[in-house]
C-alpha cells in the first residue's frame, strides 16, 4: 500500500515514519486491514464458503514473530475479517501437511498444540485486552489480561466469551500420520457484547474506528511414534504472526496490527493509517528507556535528558515531558496531526498504559 495515496495520511507522515526508525521505535510498522461490514450473517462451520468471505480480502501472509530478521515460515497462514451488528467474524487458513491435536478440554493451554490465536485491544491502550486460542480439534482457550505480563498482568482464565461461535474444518485427516494433509481452516464469531464492558469505546465499533488486533500461529516440529504425533523434545515452537512483534512476545499490544471497521461492504473500503501512531511509538520508546533507567537507578527519571532520548525530529511532535506520580510517572507528548487540526495530547504511565487525554 502506498501510504501517500491514502486520504488523510499526508506525505509528511510517510517521511515521519522514516524518522521514527532512526529514533529507535521497537519493531516493524504495524499492519493495517480494512474490515467491511457484511449484510448477512455467516454460518460458522469452518468452511469459509459464505459469500461474505469471497469479498473480504486476505491479510498478508504471516511472517516470523520477530519480523524479517528471521526466515519466512515453513507453511502459509493468512486471515480475513468482516463484521455485523452482533459479531466480529474472523477466518483463518493454515496450510499444514500433518494436522494434529491433543487437547480437548476447554481452557487448556492450547499453544501446547499447534494453534491459531487472536489478540484484541479495542481502544489500543495496552490494557484490558482479550486473547483466544484454538487448535485443530476446535478446543478453545479464552482469557483476559488487565495489562501485559511485562507489567505484572496475570491472565484471567475464568473470563469467558458468552455467545462465542467457533468451528474448524480439516482439509485432510486429523491425527493420521499416514497421509499428507492440505490445511485447516478456522471460523470465529466473537460477540461485541462480550467485549463491550472493557472496550472503553463503542462495541460494535463506529464507521472508521480502529482497533488493535493481531493473530498468531504456534507451530511445533513433530515426530511419529507408534502411529502417534509427538513433539520433538527440547525444540522450541515457531511463532508466525500477521503483524510482526519485533520480539518473541505476543504481549506487546503496541506492536499489533490495526483493524479499521467500515460500514461499507467487504472489499469496498481502504485502510487509513493512524496518524497518532508516531506519538504512541515515541512514548513507547520513553517507556522502555524508563524501564532500563529504573533498573539501574532504582527510581524513575523526570528529566527526558536523563533517558538519553534523541531529539524529536518528527513533524508535529512536541518534546516529551515527564512528571512524577504517586505510583510512578506520566510521560506526555503533544501531536498536531496536520495544519488546521486540533492538537492531541498523549500520555504513557510506568505500567505501559497509553492513552489520549480528553
Amino acid at each position: 500500500m502506498n501510504a501517500s495515496k491514502v486520504p488523510g495520511f499526508p506525505v509528511r507522515w510517510v517521511l515521519a515514519g522514516l524518522a521514527l526508525a532512526i529514533l529507535g521505535a521497537d519493531g516493524p510498522s504495524p499492519k493495517g486491514y480494512a474490515c467491511g461490514r457484511t449484510k448477512q450473517p455467516i454460518v460458522i462451520d469452518g468452511k469459509l464458503d459464505d459469500p461474505a468471505w469471497s469479498a473480504a480480502p486476505w491479510t498478508d501472509d504471516f511472517v516470523d514473530i520477530e519480523g524479517d530478521v528471521k526466515p519466512a515460515p515453513r507453511f502459509r497462514t493468512r486471515a480475513k475479517m468482516t463484521w455485523d451488528a452482533d459479531f466480529f467474524y474472523i477466518a483463518a487458513e493454515l496450510f499444514e501437511p500433518h494436522i494434529w491435536g491433543t487437547l480437548t478440554k476447554h481452557d487448556s493451554v492450547i499453544f501446547h498444540d499447534n494453534d491459531f490465536e487472536v489478540f484484541i485491544d479495542p481502544d489500543g491502550d495496552n490494557h484490558d485486552y482479550y486473547e483466544l486460542e484454538i487448535n485443530a480439534l476446535n478446543t478453545e482457550w479464552d482469557l483476559l489480561l488487565g495489562k501485559p505480563y511485562r507489567d505484572g498482568g496475570p491472565a484471567v482464565d475464568a473470563w469467558e466469551i458468552p455467545g462465542l461461535k467457533t468451528a474448524v474444518s480439516v482439509q485432510g485427516q486429523l491425527n493420521n500420520p499416514d497421509g499428507i494433509d492440505e490445511s485447516w481452516t478456522v471460523e470465529l464469531a466473537i460477540p461485541w457484547k462480550a467485549m463491550a464492558d472493557l472496550a472503553h469505546r463503542p462495541s460494535p465499533p463506529r464507521d472508521g474506528d480502529r482497533w488493535r488486533v493481531n493473530f498468531s500461529r504456534v507451530e511445533w516440529e513433530h515426530t511419529v511414534e507408534s502411529g502417534i504425533y509427538k513433539k520433538v523434545p527440547n525444540k522450541p515452537e515457531a511463532n508466525w504472526v500477521w503483524s510482526p512483534q519485533g520480539a518473541i512476545d505476543m504481549h506487546r499490544p503496541e506492536r499489533w496490527g490495526y483493524v479499521q471497521f467500515f460500514d461499507a461492504s467487504p472489499g469496498q473500503a481502504t485502510f487509513q493509517p493512524d496518524p497518532s501512531r508516531f506519538a504512541r511509538d515515541r512514548l513507547m520508546v520513553v517507556y522502555h528507556s524508563q524501564r532500563a533507567y529504573q533498573k539501574t537507578h532504582k527510581t524513575w527519571a523526570t528529566n527526558p535528558n536523563d533517558l538519553g532520548l534523541r531529539p524529536e525530529t518528527i513533524p508535529g511532535l512536541s518534546p516529551v515531558t515527564i512528571r512524577a506520580t504517586p505510583s510512578g510517572y506520566e510521560a506526555e507528548i503533544t501531536l498536531t496531526p496536520d495544519e488546521g487540526q486540533a492538537p492531541q495530547v498523549w500520555v504513557i504511565r510506568q505500567d505501559s498504559r497509553l492513552l489520549r487525554k480528553p
